[in-house]
């Protein structure tokens, strides 16, 4: 600063003013570097998080040309909408203030209130870069400025005919899953976007963005990703998905996190990591899971056809229940053969003759994560025995799960006179289906109850379809656990593959002997 004023003080006060008004003019230009940079040097309630600034950095990219189709998928009430349908429309009009922007929503007022805002701005920072409101541009829905651009905002389906488009926001297309999942409300939505939208965008400046929640898998983002792709598969859209919970399924993460990791939240601050994980937790205990993933995750699944339906997976849990165990397992569908999600699934046969599901620790992980995990939930829930799915290699799976309790055992994590449980390798002798169907039905009749509530385990039962390519660890770990503990079930679905009764390095095999209820304390 001292420096600043000495250079000043040679000038006098016609160069002084001049040099502080070319000094703001060079501020103001450097915050035009993308709209989340613009909101925070223009607004100071604006908070900015790392996924708003990823955001930002994509935008800018739209307004260079670089990227002229692009999606964004976040939860609700992290910042996507007022940064991208409100801020980036006004930066957009700073730069190219001849341009004309289409705001769109399900509704009338919300698609208002995004033009309202973007009104606001320009009267309050437009002197900042030559923008002003043409006299008489009263229309609050829609209204130029007097280089000739502007901003109309309309609900979805209608009000585009005869505005000219350079750049169309689209910002919640679908009003709630009810609307999503009415077909004749989406075919019109696609109609609206290819027969109306579409045709007013302009041939010399275009960008489409869009930003939604996910709520089917043929909504309006699932339709243009189906039809013309993403950029990294040759494509035309970029997306940007920033689930809830980081998740390998969905490829790198836009923020280099890892598996499990939280996403910011505005009034949140980044580091207090414990805030966020219970934020992203509380959303997750209170939605059904179907929710869960669509609104949170980004990942919208079908319910038609699925094996078991949302309202039996409801009925079927139960946390008050007072019941015996008689024994308990864990089952594991390990990682393997072109998936790298582990089922790891925890129960127990009560003395009700039901399997209760009490755990799901399922995860992508290597052999050693998922088998050091089952060993700690075997630990944790004193389990007489572990049963493991063996397709892709019975004495790895088996050596996986030996070494991991040792492990833990040098580490002290599990005391050295706790003997291991029975480890039972199963071998998978049906597909997918057959396997399936039998549990699902031991679900209708009741045999099979959840100990609580299972998002990820229920939404995989609730959705997987028999076509699906992918192999869905949760079900599979909690078929062989119901298998393991009901064999009047299994009808040849699995086979067990006993070990060799040759006593294993270390006597860390329980005895045939060790009671039902679980593992015994060796003396």
């Amino acid at each position: 600063m001292d420096q600043v004023v000495g250079e000043l003080d040679h000038l006098d006060d016609v160069a002084v003013l001049q040099h502080l008004e070319a000094a703001k003019r060079s501020m103001s230009r450097d915050l035009l570097r993308d709209p989340v940079v613009l909101a925070r040097g223009l607004d100071r309630s604006f908070r900015s998080r790392p996924h708003l600034r990823v955001i930002g950095e994509a935008l800018a990219d739209v307004g260079r040309g670089e990227c002229p189709r692009l999606m964004i998928f976040t939860p609700p009430q992290v910042g996507k909408s007022t940064t991208v349908a409100e801020w980036f429309p006004f930066w957009w009009l700073c730069l190219f203030p001849t341009d004309r922007a289409a705001i769109t929503s399900y509704g009338d007022d919300l698609a208002l209130r995004r033009g309202k805002t973007i009104r606001r701005y320009v009267e309050e920072y437009g002197d900042e870069y030559d923008l002003h409101m043409k006299p008489g541009s009263g229309a609050m829905q829609d209204w130029e400025v007097t280089k000739g651009g502007g901003v109309r905002s309309v609900s979805v389906g209608k009000g585009l005919t005869g505005f000219d488009v350079n750049l169309l926001i689209i910002d919640d297309p679908h009003k709630d899953r009810a609307d999503a999942e009415s077909e004749a409300s989406r075919r019109a939505l696609h109609d609206w976007y290819s027969s109306t939208a579409l045709k007013r965008l302009q041939p010399d400046r275009n960008a489409i963005v869009g930003i939604q929640t996910r709520w089917h898998p043929d909504d309006w983002a699932g339709r243009r990703l189906a039809d013309e792709g993403r950029v990294e598969e040759g494509g035309r859209w970029r997306v940007i998905h920033l689930p809830a919970i980081a998740d390998p399924k969905f490829g790198a993460d836009p923020l280099g996190r890892e598996h499990g990791e939280p996403l910011p939240h505005p009034k949140i601050p980044v580091r207090d990591t414990v805030r966020l994980r219970a934020w992203w937790a509380d959303m997750k205990a209170t939605s059904i899971p179907r929710d869960w993933h669509s609104l949170a995750q980004g990942d919208p699944q079908p319910a038609e056809g699925a094996l078991v339906s949302e309202e039996l997976l409801r009925m079927i849990r139960d946390g008050s229940t007072k019941v015996e165990p008689q024994k308990i397992a864990v089952s594991i569908d390990p990682s393997g053969g072109g998936r790298d999600t582990a089922g790891v699934i925890g129960g127990f046969l009560g003395d009700d003759k039901r399997v209760w599901v009490t755990h799901d620790v399922s995860a992508p992980m290597s052999s050693a994560d998922w088998s050091t995990a089952a060993c700690r939930l075997a630990y944790e829930t004193n389990a007489a025995i572990i049963f493991v799915e063996w397709n892709f290699g019975r004495d790895m799976a088996v050596l996986a799960l030996e070494t991991s309790w040792e492990t833990l055992q040098r580490s002290g994590e599990i005391p050295e006179d706790v003997l291991m449980p029975k480890i039972d390798p199963v071998r998978a002798k049906q597909g997918k289906l057959l396997r399936a169907e039998p549990i699902a039905q031991q679900m209708v009749q009741d045999r099979v109850r959840f100990r609580g509530l299972f998002p990820d385990l229920e939404r995989e039962w609730a959705t997987w379809q028999p076509t699906d390519p992918d192999s869905p660890g949760r079900i599979d770990a909690s078929c062989i656990l119901v298998y393991g503990l009901i064999p009047e079930a299994n009808k040849g679905a699995i086979v067990h593959a006993p070990l060799p009764q040759a006593p294993t390095p270390g006597g860390r095999q329980a005895p045939p002997s060790a009671g039902p209820y679980g593992r015994r304390i060796a003396k």
